[in-house]
């Protein structure tokens, strides 16, 4: 049995098997003609086993099961298919970044290009200038392979980007008057990218639309991570080594660390696990206090006494009950945050100075846009690769309104709006914080009360570790329960 709407297309199977499958342009525009695949003709892919994914290939989003439990959703696996929908001549490509910057968008940019001209053939490929707006207020870029060759050894993205100019109506006329077949999106994947593929699909144009998802905070749910938190991971492990050289040669040193996670402390809880220097570590998830018993004063004083130094990270988010809220926004939404690394900083000093028990040495070290502008490390360009070419294979094929992204270790076709239902977020009932905490050493700073109340609300932070499924909700397109 399948049911489909806008966004996706739900089949039911059997023993409680759900695929969450994407749109196809022959949804809304039947009849069309089929080709076969240039790939069957690629001297790359002579040596290949199996050129083609079946077309009944899915990827679990479950896999840690019970012997009783049904088989819950699945997700539409990547790849090229033996049917092509755009001949090679026929395609008229455009690639988009918008949003904040991310290591891997020149990267992704790059793969775009050459998967479309070595794989398919495809040589009309154009970059649209500056974000959403650059669609109707800019000129394009003209890509080609020898233009984007060495693009992912530098950090940022050669179309430029920009938060907000999103105009529905202004983008799709200017794909329909470009005469625009395929739309790569790599940015801020929320609303303006569903308006962009609804209106296409309104107005009945043969447009596929692809959509990478890029957020170096990795809160995107539903995928295993996004592209650009290795290696933001990895560069955050400099500026927590400086802060501890810094600590360490001072009587009493501190190091602060802000990096990034404005709703979601992945980057923190990766980098302290990585550096094994953090004696404490601040997420947003996860609530602290400063004074009285168990609160972190009391905590910095004990780690100074027993080890005459410390290294504290704390992501952008944390603490923001604490701060006065500034209640302004970005031009793409996001609720601007007060700098809670000087803020630390600046109470940490008043709390010692005012008691006069110690005498400490602070530095306050914030990295997050030296790492943002750097690029992919060699874990990310190859995940930015594999994600740009799955992005290729299902536009030809004829998807769209899709992301490409890997679900427990195979590349996927996601349906729009699974990943942008809700955000990604440690989970401090989780195993992971509990290794963070054995780690550091540092309190939870939760009341039982708070305790409890965390239990109740949140579910599991992995896809992995999924057991509360709710095949229903499932089958509608609904929120799963217990997917925070």
């Amino acid at each position: 049995m399948a049911t489909t709407n806008f966004q996706m297309k739900v089949t039911e199977g059997q023993l409680g098997y759900v695929l969450q499958d994407v749109p196809h342009i022959t949804d809304y525009i039947p009849n069309l003609p089929t080709y076969p695949n240039p790939l069957r003709s690629n001297p790359a892919y002579s040596v290949v086993k199996q050129y083609f994914v079946d077309m009944d290939d899915s990827v679990p989003q479950k896999i840690v099961v019970h012997k009783d439990t049904p088989r819950g959703v699945h997700f539409r696996r990547a790849g090229p298919r033996q049917k092509v929908y755009f001949t090679p001549e026929e395609v008229n490509a455009c690639i988009v970044t918008c949003g904040g910057l991310c290591p891997g968008l020149n990267t992704v940019i790059r793969e775009i290009v050459h998967s479309l001209d070595y794989m398919y053939g495809a040589t009309k490929v154009l970059g649209i200038d500056g974000g959403y707006r650059g669609f109707y207020s800019k000129n394009t870029i003209p890509l080609s392979p020898k233009i984007v060759n060495d693009i992912h050894k530098r950090g940022g993205t050669i179309l430029g980007t920009s938060r907000g100019g999103h105009d529905t109506v202004k983008i799709v006329d200017s794909i329909q008057d470009r005469g625009f077949n395929q739309l790569k999106f790599s940015g801020d994947l929320s609303f303006p990218f569903f308006f962009v593929f609804q209106e296409i699909r309104k107005r009945g144009l043969k447009v596929a639309v692809a959509g990478i998802p890029k957020t170096i905070d990795n809160d995107i749910p539903v995928i295993d991570k996004s592209f650009g938190f290795d290696t933001a991971v990895e560069e955050a492990q400099r500026a927590i080594n400086a802060a501890h050289v810094e600590a360490e040669s001072a009587e009493n040193g501190i190091g602060v660390v802000k990096l990034m996670g404005r709703y979601s402390g992945f980057i923190a809880m990766y980098a302290t696990l990585a550096s094994r220097d953090v004696d404490c570590c601040l997420i947003p998830e996860s609530p602290f206090y400063l004074e009285g018993q168990g609160g972190l004063f009391e905590y910095i004083e004990k780690r100074l006494k027993e080890n005459g130094h410390m290294v504290i990270v704390v992501a952008e988010g944390a603490g923001e009950d604490l701060l006065a809220a500034k209640n302004e926004r970005d031009a793409s939404g996001n609720k601007l945050l007060q700098d809670v690394g000087l803020w630390l900083s600046q109470r940490i000093k008043e709390h010692f100075s005012k008691e006069k028990k110690l005498l400490i040495t602070l530095k306050y070290i914030d990295p997050t846009y030296m790492i943002r502008a750097i690029p992919s490390n060699a874990s990310d360009n190859v995940y930015c690769t594999l994600l740009a070419q799955s992005a290729v294979h299902g536009a030809m094929s004829g998807f769209t309104g899709f992301t490409s992204g890997l679900v427990n270790g195979r590349h996927t076709y996601i349906p729009f709006n699974r990943i942008t239902e809700q955000q990604n977020k440690v989970v401090i009932t989780d195993r992971m914080w509990a290794r963070l905490l054995s780690s550091t050493n540092q309190p939870s700073f939760l009341t039982h009360k708070l305790l409890d109340e965390a239990k109740k609300e949140e579910g599991p932070q992995s896809q992995l570790m999924d057991d509360t499924t709710n095949i229903a909700d499932a089958k509608t397109g609904n929120k799963e329960k217990g997917n925070k």
